[in-house]
């Protein structure tokens, strides 16, 4: 068994909400933290949101992270010639 202390404000909505819908306040509250738990685990992670498009939109240059001075130097050349 658990026991909660909720602020004032809460209690008051906690009773009202149970009145109007014909509940005990203790059904109302285990609908609700099992509502939160589910929707919880349903929630996915930002790598499982964004897994679909990994790599579905690169450049198709897998070395781009390791020769960007060099690309940039033959940009900045080709814009200035080599002094």
């Amino acid at each position: 068994m658990t026991t909660v202390r909720l602020p004032e404000d809460l209690e008051e909505k906690l009773e009202a909400a149970s009145k109007t819908h014909h509940k005990s306040k203790s059904l109302f509250v285990r609908e609700a933290l099992a509502r939160y738990f589910t929707d919880q685990e349903l929630e996915k992670s930002s790598w499982e949101v964004g897994e679909p498009y990994f790599g579905n939109y690169g450049s198709g240059e897998g070395d781009l992270s390791t020769t960007y001075k060099e690309r940039i130097r033959g940009k900045i050349n080709a814009k200035f010639g080599s002094r």
